[in-house]
């Protein structure tokens, strides 16, 4: 099993998520969060002062899934999360040791 971790742009999620319902991936853990990276942050300009931004809004989402089906959730992430400009985000793949649903018992595969 892996768990993918997508960073993406806010306004994308919706597109990522129903990318991922076509394909029967329904668990998921969704947060807001900020960092910096390429994009370097922006200024914005408030009551006449202006403010730099360093730290960029965005999303991240977390799956487990099986190890068949991380290249087809990589591609749907990626069709879905894509704009072609700067910020679009990253993806990570990490393994998993052991799932276990509380509610069930059930272990592994069975539990994601």
């Amino acid at each position: 099993m892996k768990q993918i971790t997508a960073i993406i742009q806010p306004f994308r999620l919706d597109d990522v998520r129903d990318a991922l319902n076509d394909m029967g991936i329904h668990g998921m853990t969704v947060l807001e969060v900020k960092g910096v990276g390429r994009q370097k942050g922006h200024t914005e300009l408030y009551r006449g002062a202006e403010y730099m931004i360093d730290f960029i809004p965005k999303i991240q989402l977390d799956i487990v899934i099986t190890d068949e089906l991380v290249e087809q959730v990589v591609e749907a992430i990626c069709s879905a999360a894509q704009s072609g400009k700067i910020g679009d985000g990253k993806i990570f793949i990490k393994p998993v040791e052991r799932v276990i649903r509380i509610r069930t018992g059930e272990v592994d595969e069975s539990a994601v």
